[in-house]
């Protein structure tokens, strides 16, 4: 059961030739949806790869108080439910369903960031390392037994996708070392910390908008966070006195103190450096892109732009 980009190593590696012992008797994803301009209905990649194979594939837009979907997943017989990036909170009879485990790939190393957007959480809160949990599934949210964890570091320049697409690759290894146990009846359960919970919601574009009265350390990192979702951005009053929004990119740096007000421009020259909270400075070292013009260096984006030292980003 999955939709989301993240899942996809680990329906290939379950189609594949590693996993001989297990046989995939059907994929859920979510519906078709209309994407682009020209709003052309889609099916998530999750499906074609799972036709490709020959596997029936299953889009209910939800399981509640959906008897069709649930005797559907019944008669599959299932002995194992496999989660990831779903798009679904399953009810208790679909959790029951299979004969031996409901079972999530959870993309933080719980009982840490359980919740909607747990990879820009790492890299948001400044995490040294990040991984996959495989745990059972239970209604309360991302709160069932851990079975098995695999971790990362948390690099330096990793973005809210590079990170991702780490991630991604750590399922396969997860399932190849999880599966048999759960087979077997031999698998761990360990109860999460609930004193170390930490739980976060789902990102919308708002999110993305630049408080520069926070450190800049901390703006560098929700900048690397929320790339490429849900992005980054500022707003800056034009000589004409429109409030122009200006999308932020990776990377940045952190530069030296200064006693200006937040969301100051102190250079524009060469380089774009910002006052931020508690004296710091910030350097944007990426791309930057005016609303209605197209994604530029910033070196490029500069030689363009109105702001001079002393203005300022609201």
């Amino acid at each position: 059961m999955g939709t989301g980009e993240i899942a996809i190593p680990s329906l290939k590696w379950l189609l594949g030739p590693g996993s001989n012992d297990f046989f995939v008797a059907g994929v859920y994803t979510q519906p078709d949806k209309k994407v682009g301009r020209k709003q052309i209905l889609t099916p998530p990649e999750i499906k074609v790869i799972a036709e490709q194979h020959g596997i029936p594939v299953f889009q209910p837009e939800t399981f509640r108080k959906n008897e069709q979907a649930l005797a559907e997943l019944k008669a599959l017989q299932p002995d194992i439910a496999v989660v990831m990036a779903y798009g679904q909170i399953l009810p208790q009879s679909v959790i029951d369903a299979p004969n031996l485990a409901c079972v999530n790939l959870h993309a933080s190393l719980l009982p840490r960031h359980r919740g909607a957007s747990p990879i820009q959480a790492a890299i948001r809160d400044g995490d040294a390392e990040s991984g996959i949990t495989l745990m059972h599934i239970v209604k309360a949210l991302d709160a069932g037994d851990m079975i098995l964890k695999s971790v990362i570091p948390i690099e330096p320049t990793d973005t809210g996708g590079s990170l991702h697409d780490k991630l991604a690759e750590l399922g396969p290894g997860l399932l190849a070392e999880g599966l048999p146990l759960l087979a077997s009846d031999s698998a761990p359960r360990e109860p999460q910390d609930e004193t170390a919970v930490t739980v976060i919601g789902k990102l919308s574009r708002e999110d993305g908008r630049i408080d520069w009265n926070r450190p800049a350390d901390q703006i560098e990192l929700l900048i690397r966070a929320y790339d490429p979702w849900p992005g980054t951005h500022t707003t800056f009053e034009s000589e004409d006195g429109k409030i122009r929004q200006i999308k932020i990119f990776p990377h940045c740096s952190t530069g030296g103190s200064t006693d200006q007000n937040p969301g100051t421009i102190l250079s524009s020259d060469n380089q774009l450096i910002i006052a931020c909270g508690n004296g710091s400075s910030l350097i944007l070292e990426g791309h930057l892109q005016l609303e209605g013009r197209k994604r530029l260096p910033v070196g490029e984006f500069l030689r363009g732009f109105e702001g001079n030292a002393g203005d300022s980003f609201s």
